[in-house]
């Protein structure tokens, strides 16, 4: 016990040592100077990067969480990019931008990379930004208050003269697996069969009564990017994700609502294809004015309960392509997320 002021006394005494200890700071930019390698980077910067952003709802300004990734291409004359640039950039973007009831994240995004391919003398920049977005939803069949949380997605890429961006949504539902139960449907069918029910008997019995699988709680992830600007209200792209899903979820729920969402997710069995197939139609259903250049891009996991793995698809393309396709004609190409954007923002000279 004697010892410990020493030892507080010898702690101030190092830390005021150190507080007072002259910093020189290098007078050389490294991270503008040459690499030991004179190679090109495709990407370079945060990720992670927790920030609040402001979303206007209802007349008032509310903070949200989000998580911010940029990076840019880096020329192979650069050894490094200025990592705390990224954050003032970010910062300072986010200060000015207050995202409005019609929720255009992909503003905010686009900002940033503006900022950021200019501050960083970068060939281009990309930038994506995913914040949680609570929404009161009412139960189906108790009509009670839940509160209900997705994802709303800001993406874009600039060169400094042109920039592309691209919003989207996550959202979770379920999936009712078509497999298993059309193995518990045959098997059912066979034990009426054995009871003496006829063929007639037997199909309205399967038709009435639920049959039963085995579920996957799901997250499904929609973006679309238009090169001419359109707006694409988040909310619609909410509606799209869960409608593809054998049924959205709550939760909050009173036996009647579970009742209902497992006699839905039931009625449409689907598997993790099915659910990205049905995104993708859902966009062009609901937005047929898009552009054959418009991008899509539609992704679902699944979290699978009876394998120890989980399953996923994923489609992505051009609104022509897709368009073709449901047509007859099938794409010898589709374009990715990143060919898409740094299309309307290819590298600077």
């Amino acid at each position: 016990m004697g010892d410990a002021p020493h030892a507080s006394r010898r702690w101030h005494y190092n830390r005021e040592r150190m507080s007072t200890t002259s910093r020189t700071l290098p007078q050389v930019d490294l991270q503008a100077s040459l690499p030991a390698t004179r190679i090109s980077l495709t990407k370079a910067g945060i990720t992670r990067s927790a920030k609040a952003i402001r979303l206007s709802r209802g007349g008032h300004e509310q903070l949200f969480q989000a998580v911010v990734r940029c990076s840019v291409d880096l020329d192979p004359d650069q050894k490094g990019v200025h990592m705390s640039r990224f954050e003032e950039d970010v910062n300072e973007a986010i200060d000015e931008v207050v995202i409005g009831e019609a929720l255009l994240i992909e503003e905010l995004a686009e900002r940033v990379a503006l900022r950021v391919v200019e501050h960083q003398q970068a060939l281009r920049s990309s930038v994506f930004i995913e914040a949680s977005y609570p929404v009161e939803r009412r139960t189906p069949v108790t009509d009670i208050p839940t509160q209900e949380t997705y994802g709303l997605i800001g993406v874009a890429a600039a060169n400094g003269a042109t920039t592309r961006r691209m919003v989207g949504v996550s959202a979770q539902g379920m999936n009712a697996c078509p497999c298993a139960q059309g193995l518990i449907r045959d098997r059912a069918t066979a034990a009426l069969q054995a009871d003496g029910f006829d063929d007639e008997q037997i199909a309205r019995i399967i038709a009435d009564v639920p049959i039963a699988t085995h579920n996957q709680r799901a997250r499904g992830t929609l973006l679309v990017g238009c090169a001419d600007g359109r707006i694409i209200p988040a909310d619609t792209l909410i509606s799209i994700v869960e409608d593809g899903m054998s049924s959205e979820i709550y939760e909050l729920m009173k036996r009647p609502d579970e009742e209902w969402v497992v006699a839905k997710a039931h009625s449409r069995p689907r598997f993790v294809e099915d659910s990205v197939r049905e995104m993708v139609r859902g966009v062009l259903e609901t937005f047929p004015g898009l552009p054959d250049d418009a991008y899509v891009e539609a992704h679902q996991v699944n979290f699978e309960t009876i394998h120890t793995h989980d399953v996923e698809a994923e489609r992505t393309g051009i609104v022509g392509e897709i368009r073709g396709e449901l047509a007859g004609r099938h794409a010898s190409r589709r374009i990715g997320r990143d060919e898409w954007l740094y299309e309307g923002a290819p590298p600077r000279a």
